[in-house]
């Protein structure tokens, strides 16, 4: 009985040279390289480079299936190249990092490559250790334990704060450390965050959920919702 031997995997330049035919079927395949960096988080990034096509993808990805490789690349060919990215495979990509075992290595990854830029917690106007306690007993009954906490370098309008779970901090920007800006609406934005602290994301079915309905019906919760929402859309729209 003669037993076939088992065809080779694809490579990682293979893969790619299929995706990028399918997209450009009329244009010379060019020279691709791929590179796995050792980043602190799951990024990649696609170019032309003296008529190469260069990839830069995380290491974290290396020992990722082909589907998932396929995914990927069709999403940062298409980004390159302004081709619209079938759903299919965007949902395939995000499905894929929201396992837990990748969850838990890209954890890891961040604790050990990522440098995390906390300025401490006392501005020029608000103190964020003094308002977390204050949030803590008021909201949480005192219990959650506080993580390093700081002011953004910039005074950024787009994300007014964020916590992140790999270095256990929050960090919030600048733009709330001002006199104009209403005690209650930086309350908030600190709340918001510590809400991250009390009710952590979910992964259900390759779908992970940061804002769970526990999370936003503690959110509902808070006094002057309303009032501190129309702050808040004022302050992000000011000039």
């Amino acid at each position: 009985m003669q037993v076939e031997s088992a065809q080779p995997a694809e490579t990682p330049e293979a893969i790619c040279a299929r995706v990028f035919r399918g997209l450009k079927p009329r244009t010379p395949l060019p020279e691709i390289r791929i590179r796995f960096r050792p980043y602190a988080n799951p990024d990649s990034s696609a170019r032309f480079q003296d008529g190469r096509l260069e990839l830069r993808i995380s290491d974290l990805l290396e020992a990722a299936p082909a589907p998932v490789l396929e995914a990927l690349f069709h999403i940062l060919l298409g980004k390159l190249l302004h081709r619209p990215v079938p759903r299919r495979y965007a949902l395939r990509y995000r499905s894929y990092l929201n396992r837990r075992d990748m969850q838990r290595s890209i954890h890891l990854v961040r604790q050990m490559r990522g440098r995390k830029f906390v300025s401490g917690p006392q501005g020029a106007c608000y103190n964020l250790e003094e308002v977390f306690e204050d949030l803590n007993g008021r909201f949480f009954g005192g219990l959650l334990a506080r993580p390093l906490l700081g002011w953004s370098r910039r005074a950024s309008r787009s994300a007014l704060g964020h916590w992140d779970p790999s270095h256990n901090a929050i960090v919030l920007s600048k733009l709330l450390d001002s006199p104009r800006v209403p005690r209650p609406v930086l309350e908030f934005i600190l709340f918001h965050e510590m809400l991250h602290l009390r009710f952590p994301a979910q992964s259900r079915g390759g779908r992970r959920r940061v804002h769970t309905r526990e999370f936003r019906a503690a959110e509902r919760a808070f006094p002057g919702l309303k009032q501190v929402r129309e702050a808040l859309r004022r302050l992000v729209q000011r000039p």
